[in-house]
């Protein structure tokens, strides 16, 4: 079966941690080319890959397939555009775009083109969210009542030089973290009817959003649970991870998916026991099965971010369905458009 020859479009964090090893070992990719402007870190683990200057300079590449475009928010829409215009399938970091009309003109494009537009939704792979779609899923709990996703970040001060602190290529914590925790809600419980959010700047001299507290009303599937997603950057002692409650139980996790640590650490992703979570890291259900109540810690299902890029090869090589289809995830950015309007207008905004 042919390789997919790879481009990343920037090698910071999201192109060193996210992209790179998991292109590099998987054996349907070939990381072909990186752009660095001025650097070659890339050179030090990917000394077959060849550093270009310049994103267009990539792009006349006429051998590459595949374009990873991981710049600044701000970019990803014209970044996009550039590459499907190029003839090439896009992967585009989350968020996809900032606006519902820039996705809507991308994924006409796309279609028009007859190439690929995924957005690297990768969160659908943590072994916590993974494992509490199983329990849903099995209906463990029996009918979910409530359900609470938070993402604890503690950082009280202002990070210089960085696009996502000052806002100059976009930025803020409900772009960011937020197209994680709504893509997650989303997989799990459908489009909510309406949309109640709190987005705020929290910290001293801050310049982007910093806090928020969202809250899903009537999603499709469970129009009576009740929904709620936070994150923020002043959160020193961490809250549940999740907290699900349901007429049988509940589930609690503590703890964050291990893989990024292990990247950022330096591991690659095809080491042995890749993404496993310990006994004492799994979520404790407290719940009733067969008429016994149970209350114990939870196996977690292992991480598995590659699952990304192996859908990625299964749908452009074996013609399976992308899981992570630009077309599905739009729906991100319709909710954090009404996460903002709500914001400004104090009010609930209808879908």
């Amino acid at each position: 079966m042919k390789i997919i020859n790879t481009g990343i479009a920037a090698f910071g964090m999201s192109g060193q941690v996210f992209h790179a090893p998991f292109i590099s070992t998987d054996s349907h990719f070939k990381l072909s080319k990186i752009v660095e402007r001025s650097k070659e870190l890339s050179k030090v683990h990917y000394p077959d890959a060849t550093i270009v200057r310049s994103y267009e300079e990539m792009l006349n590449d006429t051998d590459l397939e595949l374009i990873v475009v991981n710049t600044p928010d701000s970019t990803h829409y014209e970044y996009t555009r550039m590459a499907l215009e190029a003839g090439k399938n896009v992967i585009v970091e989350k968020p996809f775009t900032t606006t519902i009309t820039q996705g809507e003109e991308l994924i006409a494009l796309a279609k028009k083109k007859g190439l690929m537009l995924s957005v690297y939704q990768n969160r659908r792979w943590d072994a916590d969210f993974q494992t509490v779609q199983s329990i849903i899923n099995q209906q463990l709990l029996g009918r979910l009542v409530e359900f609470e996703s938070t993402f604890a970040r503690y950082r009280n001060f202002i990070k210089p030089d960085t696009w996502k602190e000052t806002g100059m290529f976009g930025g803020g914590l409900t772009y960011n973290l937020g197209s994680h925790l709504i893509d997650q809600a989303i997989q799990l419980f459908g489009m909510p009817k309406a949309i109640y959010a709190n987005i705020g700047t929290i910290r001293t001299n801050g310049k982007v959003d910093d806090y928020f507290l969202i809250n899903f009303i009537e999603p499709a599937s469970t129009p009576e649970l009740k929904v709620t997603l936070k994150a923020s950057y002043l959160m020193r002692e961490a809250e549940p991870r999740f907290i699900l409650h349901g007429t049988l139980g509940s589930y609690i996790k503590y703890g964050v998916d291990k893989q990024e640590a292990a990247l950022l650490a330096g591991e690659m992703p095809n080491q042995p026991h890749w993404g496993e979570e310990s006994p004492e890291e799994w979520g404790l259900l407290h719940t009733e099965l067969d008429g016994k109540e149970i209350c114990e810690k939870y196996p977690s299902i292992p991480g598995h971010y590659a699952g990304f890029y192996e859908n990625i090869y299964e749908h452009l090589r074996l013609n399976k369905p992308l899981k992570t289809d630009a077309k599905g995830v739009l729906d991100v950015i319709k909710v954090i458009e009404a996460c903002y309007e709500s914001q400004d207008k104090r009010q609930v905004i209808s879908l």
